[in-house]
């Protein structure tokens, strides 16, 4: 939250004619970038061509399996060894599906709507305001999930630890219609926040009203660090189990941004319950995945290992885009007043905190001069901030050429939207 009355008014009044003019100056050079998602950039997307051809003819899994033919429908085993490693848990509490662990996310919520989960009493479905708890700035597909099926969506605020576990307790204690929590706890999206270990045991710990509570763990960023060293994430099924609460959590992730956006492969991890409860159902979905894709990718990865030494390639390419959004952010913003940001250690994005009543116009500014950014508002349930202040910035996709014209030009415009607030413009 940036509040007006934290602007240093003078600053701005002085700098205003010039930022006028490098504005028009902006709006005359005609641009057209595109900052709205946090897409890999096709060299990203090169680094995995190899994959392409990794299988040859050899088109068998270590166990003799055809993968060109149906069968396995929780996965190949050496796939679930793999992202056993990603996840840190036993390859039987792993399965692993096709390209998108959105997907997997979706059906598992769409499931426990119709036939309830391990340790419920029914459907979800069944429950009148069955809602869930979104923390916010959050992941706006997982939002898209809940108002698709018509689940409520309670936002509680993210803090630098994590969601604010008070609320979240309070919540999830005093009413057994609340049925879950969003979760993406390593560079978050889209605050780049890491959950502390006192939050993963405090959700874990958590009294529920809901036996059937469940946390939706969506470890998207778990490999995607821009620095050396990987910022620890606290393994949450373990301590899901330590409190006596095994079938609290699913957890999920992807290689989406680690080969190939659209053509990766999604896993989702648990109890070996919660596990058997999913292999029901998706034996009546499919007879099997794309397990010529899971093979690929195995035999390309090979483990954990090859997957980090694959990411430091990734984090090399995009690594001095971030340095240039946090570079210019801080050269044109700070000691203004008119705005914070997040300075992430991995994930996709940073997170962008203008003057409270100004996201919509500063995003609306910086296109009408060629530049798209997120739509205000869509880091919050039902794309509604209250604050109007949170701008989701994604600087992947675009050269590092145009990221640092885009962020020169958002700049200018937190500025102009910061003084017609203030009524100095």
């Amino acid at each position: 939250m940036t509040d007006i009355n934290d602007i240093d008014k003078k600053r701005l009044a002085d700098e205003l004619p010039k930022l006028k003019d490098r504005f028009e100056a902006f709006k005359a050079e005609g641009l057209q970038l595109d900052m709205t998602r946090g897409k890999p950039c096709a060299e990203q997307l090169d680094l995995s061509m190899d994959l392409l051809e990794c299988l040859g003819r050899d088109y068998r899994s270590e166990s003799g399996l055809d993968c060109r033919n149906y069968g396995g429908v929780d996965g190949l085993p050496e796939a679930k060894r793999l992202f056993a490693e990603v996840l840190g848990v036993a390859a039987d509490e792993v399965i692993v599906g096709g390209n998108s662990s959105l997907n997997l996310m979706h059906d598992a919520v769409a499931r426990a709507l119709s036939h309830g989960v391990p340790g419920g009493d029914g459907p979800w479905g069944a429950v009148e305001g069955v809602a869930f708890i979104c923390p916010a700035p959050g992941y706006d597909r997982h939002f898209s999930v809940c108002r698709h099926f018509g689940v409520d969506m309670i936002a509680v605020p993210m803090t630098d630890a994590g969601p604010d576990m008070d609320r979240v307790e309070e919540l999830v204690a005093g009413d057994a219609k609340v049925k879950g929590i969003w979760c993406v706890p390593k560079y978050s999206n889209p605050t780049g926040v890491v959950f502390s270990d006192e939050v993963v045991d405090r959700l874990a710990n958590m009294k529920a009203a809901a036996a059937d509570f469940r946390i939706m763990w969506d470890n998207a960023y778990a490999v995607h660090d821009l620095e050396d060293e990987t910022v620890p994430l606290k393994n949450t099924l373990d301590a899901c189990k330590a409190a006596g609460n095994p079938d609290r959590v699913l957890m999920f992730c992807s290689t989406s941004k680690v080969s190939f956006a659209g053509a990766g492969v999604g896993a989702m991890a648990g109890s070996v319950a919660n596990m058997d409860w999913m292999r029901q159902h998706l034996s009546m979905q499919t007879i099997g995945p794309d397990k010529l894709n899971q093979l690929r990718h195995v035999r390309y990865f090979k483990d954990l290992a090859g997957i980090k030494a694959h990411m430091k390639k990734h984090a090399a390419i995009i690594g001095p885009k971030f340095e240039a959004v946090l570079r210019i952010l801080g050269a044109e913003l700070d000691g203004t007043g008119v705005g914070t940001w997040s300075r992430p250690k991995g994930g996709y994005f940073v997170s962008l905190d203008v003057v409270d009543g100004c996201a919509k116009a500063v995003v609306a500014k910086a296109a009408d001069a060629g530049v798209k950014l997120t739509k205000a508002g869509a880091t919050f349930p039902r794309g509604e901030d209250p604050n109007d202040a949170n701008i989701r910035l994604a600087p992947s996709l675009p050269p590092l050429s145009d990221v640092e014209k885009a962020m020169e030009l958002v700049a200018v415009c937190v500025k102009l939207v910061a003084a017609e607030k203030a009524g100095i413009a």
